[in-house]
């Protein structure tokens, strides 16, 4: 058992915050080296590199770009940091960050917090350019608070970071950030994507993170414009601004997006009925409530190509990846498929009728 494994236990015991710096901290001194046996039938090629497994670490935990190389020693194929903005600010006031621990989830309103991209773009580069870097990165950027220009911050940010991401996302999806989701709209996305293409001709893969509070009839439209606009793909999902009925920790009334177990039937809904509409001409990374072999092969059937985790990170520690690739063989197994890459989207039709 690695010591990162050893040490989850204790962290679960400081607040939420001054865990995640102690982890950092511990993954930045390269403490959580994680030595994974992956079965070669999980591999697959993304945005020209080659991941041995599809399983990824979400954006929101490595906000400034500084542990990368330690988040990948714990067995990430791949790493989305960020959100990062423009310029440095502090996020919202705490407490901001909760665990539900009866309903194996969180609750944050951070609210951006981080160092701006001046800061993110140096230590990002960093790991991006050192020799033998293991894991695919992707940066997640969003926009400030304050003094916000969305049509000319994003295309910015794209350039700042386009050397080095392997892709990039734009995260118009955060309920953290007042105003943000009303840029989820199509003539307002597109926009976006718009200005980003006119500033930087040539950018790395461009992904959008979408909310899975979005209404069904709103999909359509945003998946033509993705495609018509070659968004390379989309990341489903942020977090959700619902309460579902089940929740039972007594921090459920927080306000903020909430992430982890509840969000996993809502967001793999909308991601099969994405994949549907998309077919393969998007690349969709399935985000939300995964912390099982069986969750992650789940998203997979629904049309996702690749995985992220978050909360259960949070939870579990590196052990859960291990958990979920060292599952994943078995459950492509029965479904008689020579490849992961083999299974995916092959129960959309069924999953996009999941409840939420």
């Amino acid at each position: 058992m690695a010591l990162a494994d050893l040490a989850v236990p204790l962290l679960q015991r400081f607040a939420p915050e001054t865990a995640h710096r102690l982890a950092m901290a511990s993954l930045r001194a390269g403490w959580g080296q994680n030595q994974l046996k992956v079965d070669p039938r999980l591999a697959s090629t993304m945005f020209g590199r080659t991941l041995a497994h599809p399983i990824g670490l979400a954006a929101g935990f490595d906000k400034d770009a500084i542990a990368l190389p330690g988040l990948a020693g714990v067995g990430f194929s791949f790493i989305e940091a960020g959100t990062v903005t423009r310029r440095a600010q502090p996020g919202n006031s705490r407490p901001r960050l909760f665990r539900l621990r009866a309903d194996q989830a969180l609750i944050n309103r951070m609210g951006f917090n981080n160092r701006g991209i001046e800061a993110f773009a140096a230590g990002f580069a960093a790991a991006a350019r050192a020799e033998g870097r293991r894991a695919m990165l992707g940066a997640n950027l969003g926009i400030n608070k304050e003094g916000a220009e969305p049509l000319v911050d994003y295309p910015f940010l794209v350039q700042a970071i386009a050397a080095d991401a392997d892709y990039i996302t734009i995260n118009v999806s955060s309920p953290n950030t007042p105003g943000l989701r009303d840029w989820q709209r199509v003539d307002r996305l597109g926009a976006i994507i718009g200005a980003i293409a006119q500033t930087v001709p040539s950018h790395p893969p461009l992904l959008v993170k979408l909310a899975p509070d979005l209404d069904a009839a709103a999909l359509p439209d945003l998946v033509a414009m993705a495609i018509e606009q070659r968004v390379a793909g989309l990341i489903i999902s942020n977090t959700t601004l619902a309460r579902p009925e089940s929740l039972r920790d007594p921090a459920r009334s927080e306000a903020g997006g909430l992430s982890g177990a509840p969000l996993f039937n809502r967001s793999t809904r909308m991601l099969a009925q994405i994949r549907l509409l998309a077919g393969d001409r998007l690349v969709l990374i399935g985000a939300g409530g995964v912390a099982t072999p069986a969750q992650a092969f789940t998203k997979l059937r629904a049309g996702a190509s690749l995985v992220q985790l978050y909360t259960s990170f949070v939870y579990q520690g590196p052990a859960v990846i291990k958990h979920i690739v060292a599952g994943l063989p078995g459950l492509l197994a029965q479904y008689d498929g020579e490849r992961l890459t083999d299974i995916i989207g092959r129960d959309a039709d069924r999953l996009a009728e999941l409840a939420p």
